[in-house]
């Protein structure tokens, strides 16, 4: 990788983890280039950039603007703040993870003079130089931004600025989804009573390898500074769900973790996938399929309960004892073959829903329930099945 060709004064707005690293790299990958951060805590940089407490004083000679912002609405801000101190050939070079239809406004706004780059890495991947950068801009402001960008990684281009960042949050999806496919393996493998090392070194031999070599430290629960928030994952997460009109299960995983959300991603892997007091009363409904007792489905529901569904073509709703009446107290005849498994649940405060599987015989149940957490307990508060013949 060349150095920049030609000096440049840099203006990066926004010092958090990776804006202070980008400005840090450009500054000591280009010694003849003049770096100035700014950022709205007022909180300097190291090293070779020079910070300011004014945002306009930072762009007022800058070739390149590079934004390093949390999300849509600081980018908006910032613009507007400086937007009147811009010289007229400076490039807005924006490397934040917003959402599509931001990113197309501000493309509407600053015109040509707008690159849209999200970048694919975290801190570590910056000081190496080693981003990967998905970037949309017209073709004279590419060749102006393109020894910056050149300097933090390699760059893809993509058509325009919606969909470069369409495609960093589909990116960042698949993150999540290796972090909470991550958590599930370390949940199971804990209700197994194996050792956390030897998962690892068992788990890094796999598809997730990547991830737990990258996390290990994480991983054993060692204090290291965050690289990328699960605060910051969940904001993303949220936006693609809001633009892809979509479910979006991460989503919501991410954002009811229970970690802390200036944490490394690799912590939410590490925190309990649900809380062991929400399966109570599923445990207890399974004891009563298992034992043929309906006092089990009177711990698990509440009484005003209902048991609703397709029953030979026509659609039923018993009340809790209408149920309960179906059991006699003695098991099937085969329950020895009969299983039941809990597929899914999710909290959200104090509600939750949760999603069940039995095999009874020749038929295939799936049941869906919602739960409420009322006087110190979860309870069910419905359940809805379909009937797989």
């Amino acid at each position: 990788m060349g150095r920049m060709t030609e000096p440049h004064t840099i203006a990066v707005l926004g010092l958090g983890r990776m804006g202070t690293a980008i400005a840090t790299r450009l500054a000591d990958h280009d010694r003849a280039s003049e770096v100035v951060g700014w950022t709205r805590s007022g909180r300097g940089a190291a090293g070779a950039v020079r910070t300011t407490g004014d945002p306009n004083d930072a762009v007022a000679k800058a070739d390149i603007v590079l934004l390093a912002l949390f999300d849509g609405p600081a980018c908006r801000q910032v613009v507007d703040r400086v937007h009147g101190s811009l010289r007229p050939d400076a490039i807005v070079l924006n490397t934040g993870t917003i959402a599509p239809d931001e990113a197309a406004e501000l493309a509407r706004r600053l015109g040509k003079s707008y690159v849209h780059a999200p970048v694919l890495g975290s801190v570590p991947a910056v000081a190496a130089g080693a981003l990967r950068i998905l970037a949309a801009a017209d073709q004279s402001a590419f060749d102006l931004a393109r020894p910056v960008l050149e300097a933090l990684g390699t760059v893809h281009r993509i058509d325009d600025a919606a969909t470069a960042a369409a495609l960093k949050l589909v990116a960042n999806s698949g993150l999540a989804g290796a972090v909470l496919a991550l958590r599930e393996a370390l949940r199971q493998a804990d209700a197994l009573g194996l050792a956390r090392e030897q998962v690892l070194d068992v788990l890094e031999l796999g598809p997730l390898g990547g991830l737990v070599a990258r996390k290990w430290t994480f991983l054993l629960g060692e204090p290291t500074t965050a690289e990328f928030t699960i605060g910051a994952l969940a904001k993303d997460m949220a936006l693609l769900a809001a633009a892809s009109e979509s479910p979006l299960r991460g989503a919501a995983e991410l954002a009811d973790t229970g970690a802390d959300p200036e944490a490394d991603i690799a912590v939410a892997a590490t925190v309990p996938a649900v809380d062991d007091a929400v399966l109570e009363p599923l445990r207890a409904y399974i004891r009563g399929h298992a034992t043929g007792d309906p006092t089990h489905f009177r711990a698990a529901f509440l009484p005003t309960a209902h048991v609703e569904g397709v029953r030979d073509g026509a659609f039923v709703s018993w009340p809790l004892e209408d149920y309960c009446a179906l059991f006699d107290g003695r098991p099937a005849p085969d329950e020895p073959a009969r299983s039941r498994r809990v597929d899914a649940v999710d909290v959200h405060g104090t509600v939750a829903t949760a999603t069940m599987t039995l095999r009874h015989g020749a038929d295939t149940f799936t049941d869906v329930f919602l739960l409420v957490h009322v006087d110190g307990r979860w309870r069910i508060v419905n359940k809805a099945y379909h009937r797989h013949a």
